[in-house]
């Protein structure tokens, strides 16, 4: 029986993003019977003394971690070396762990580890899956990442539009990924949409009244608006910021940050810089058993991606928000992915980048419009369990991966 080989750079116990998703699809694989293989780091996101064993066994997952460097994230110099040795290391286990008729699939954790992945994969007989959580290195392009320019960029955009070329599946987490991943070669009939999808089963709608965090936090008889997760360089929040600056003198609102990311402690230097520190209030992540309470403790979330950067990365924060049943700002291109689901289903505002007028006259609305409140978490809610849980999204990933293990889809390609 051919196996499931994924490849990424993080897994359980590990709790960032990637990690999350894929442990979650490697153990729901696990169970429904498929040979499932994990090749991973030693490492933990957010925990460099982290080493993990080399090898264990994990709800049926074989989970198989290799040797890397950990430099961190803090200088270019350190994050490349560590991206090489992983490569090495990833490298070399495939070759000897994948046999003819696997399947390899790859994450984009580090960027352009398919492209160590096609190469087993051919060398082998096994066959490549890409899956694209970004788009890379177009992605680092746009965010101005030393180096990743001119002909370094287009050599690596080759590189990665081979394995487009030849993977027997591409799957991207949203319809402007794939109409990108197309764009690059990849062959229609080979590339999937899959969404990207939260922990909804455990993550419900929790009435105000009802969060204990509202009166923990002293968040009672306040507008919560809130953004939970990485606020990373993808992310703006000038439009939020000004906002904040002409709601100043009204203290029914504030702005709740849950989390982390190289853009926060930016974003807490501007708040007490421009004087708005009553306005805003920092938290730190939060435990994924908690999140019902922590997503739900707002009246609304906002989102935001760098207009330049749709058709590269889709904000996987839209689940939780929706399954959480609250009300949706997606600070973003207005005819983009993400605020046009927003605006499809009456789930919540799309705000242009810069436009905080047009965030404030939202935001008052909301403040004053409860019932609007309620009726658009309910809409967000609903479009998640009719088109984004979970369980639809496993689905989806469990009938790709039986298609090409058994049809094996496009052998010839790998």
């Amino acid at each position: 029986m051919p196996r499931l080989i994924f490849v990424n750079r993080y897994f359980h116990p590990d709790h960032s993003a990637t990690s999350q998703l894929l442990s979650d699809l490697a153990f729901y694989l696990a169970a429904a019977g498929s040979d499932v293989h994990v090749v991973t780091s030693r490492q933990i996101y957010d925990d460099p003394n982290a080493d993990l064993p080399d090898h264990e066994t994990m709800n049926g997952v074989s989970v198989h971690r290799i040797a890397a460097t950990a430099f961190g994230r803090s200088a270019l110099a350190g994050r490349a070396i560590d991206y090489l040795s992983f490569y090495r290391s990833v490298g070399r286990r495939l070759a000897d762990l994948a046999r003819p008729g696997d399947l390899i699939i790859a994450k984009t954790d580090p960027p352009l580890v398919s492209v160590i992945a096609l190469k087993a994969a051919r060398r082998t007989g096994a066959r490549l899956v890409n899956w694209l959580q970004d788009v890379y290195p177009e992605t680092a392009a746009v965010l101005g990442v030393p180096f990743v320019r001119g002909p370094v960029a287009a050599a690596l955009a080759a590189l990665r539009d081979r394995t487009l070329r030849l993977a027997a599946a591409t799957v991207a987490v949203g319809q402007s990924m794939a109409s990108t991943a197309a764009a690059r070669g990849a062959p229609i009939d080979t590339i999937r949409v899959i969404a990207n999808w939260c922990d909804d089963e455990n993550i419900k709608p929790v009435p105000p009244e009802q969060n204990p965090l509202r009166e923990t936090w002293g968040l009672a008889d306040k507008f919560v608006f809130e953004y939970s997760g990485n606020l990373g360089r993808a992310h703006e929040f000038d439009t939020v910021l000004g906002a904040a600056e002409r709601l100043r003198d009204d203290q029914r609102f504030v702005f709740l940050m849950i989390g982390g990311g190289n853009r926060l402690n930016q974003l807490h230097k501007m708040v007490t810089e421009r004087g708005l520190d009553r306005a805003f209030r920092f938290m730190p992540y939060q435990e994924r058993s908690q999140l019902s309470y922590s997503l739900g403790v707002a009246d609304a979330h906002w989102l935001s991606l760098n207009p330049k950067l749709e058709g590269l990365i889709l904000p996987s924060k839209f689940y939780g928000i929706a399954a959480a049943g609250r009300p949706i700002v997606a600070i973003a291109d207005r005819g983009g992915e993400i605020a046009t689901l927003v605006q499809k289903h009456g789930c919540g505002f799309a705000i242009a980048p810069g436009d905080a007028d047009a965030l404030v006259e939202a935001l008052r609305r909301m403040a004053r419009e409860p019932h609007t409140v309620a009726e658009m978490g309910a809409r967000a809610r609903q479009m998640l369990v009719a088109e984004y849980s979970r369980q639809h999204s496993l689905a989806r990933w469990r009938d790709l991966l039986a298609q090409l293990t058994t049809a094996q889809l496009n052998p010839s390609r790998t």
